[in-house]
């Protein structure tokens, strides 16, 4: 038997959801988007009502997807994660997965490019550990592959240990080796790159002193 809407309230504490009213009763809320082509007066059959609950269900996680990619990009492994988090059905994560996909806004070959070239340009660090990390974000080996493709270690270890070896300069060799090699070591290079990273460090660094005391001494 069908029902006739009787209201339609914006709610108070959430103005893209309306609470839709049947008969002169509270029935159910609905996101404004599912809600926007209702009017006072239509009848609705059960049929009818099942669909818009589950239009509303599908909007519902399909909002709560785009604000956690908002934030960063993310893998389809980490937003299946998020919305099983929020108890959303199965069928309903792949539902909303394959729309983000077929609008662009998540890809994880995409993902996974964007990984490795921020980390590449403000934390390097070897192959290894960027393969581990997007392991655990829940992306392919095939396309780990193909991200890392263009990746090289020996000038990664070099990059990361010329960062950090600025702000050690001032030790005297042992202890600075010491603590590049620990320091590279946690960044996942292995014993051989990372001492020739942090040899090839030390005479850069210090024979840029050289060539400023030069300088200096020229001035005088």
């Amino acid at each position: 038997m069908a029902k006739i809407i009787t209201a339609l309230q914006a709610q108070t504490k959430n103005q893209d959801r309306i609470n839709v009213f049947l008969d002169g009763q509270f029935a159910f809320g609905l996101s404004r988007i599912v809600a926007a082509w209702l009017k006072i007066g239509q009848s609705l059959t059960d049929e009818k009502i099942e669909s818009l609950i589950a239009a509303d269900e599908r909007e519902i996680a399909y909002q709560r997807a785009l604000r956690f990619i908002a934030i960063r990009q993310r893998s389809s492994s980490e937003l299946r994660a998020q919305l099983t988090k929020h108890k959303t059905p199965p069928e309903l994560i792949e539902e909303t997965i394959s729309r983000l996909q077929n609008n662009h806004l998540i890809n994880d070959e995409m993902f996974a490019q964007a990984w490795v070239e921020n980390r590449t340009e403000f934390k390097p660090r070897s192959r290894r550990a960027l393969s581990i990390e997007l392991r655990q974000k829940g992306v392919s080996d095939e396309i780990i592959d193909q991200a890392l493709e263009n990746i090289d270690d020996n000038k990664l270890a070099l990059k990361t240990a010329m960062k950090h070896g600025r702000k050690l300069a001032n030790l005297d060799w042992i202890e600075f080796r010491k603590k590049m090699l620990g320091h590279l070591a946690r960044r996942g290079f292995n014993y051989e790159l990372s001492s020739t990273a942090v040899a090839q460090t030390w005479e850069e660094l210090h024979a840029l002193e050289i060539s400023s005391s030069a300088m200096n001494y020229i001035k005088r």
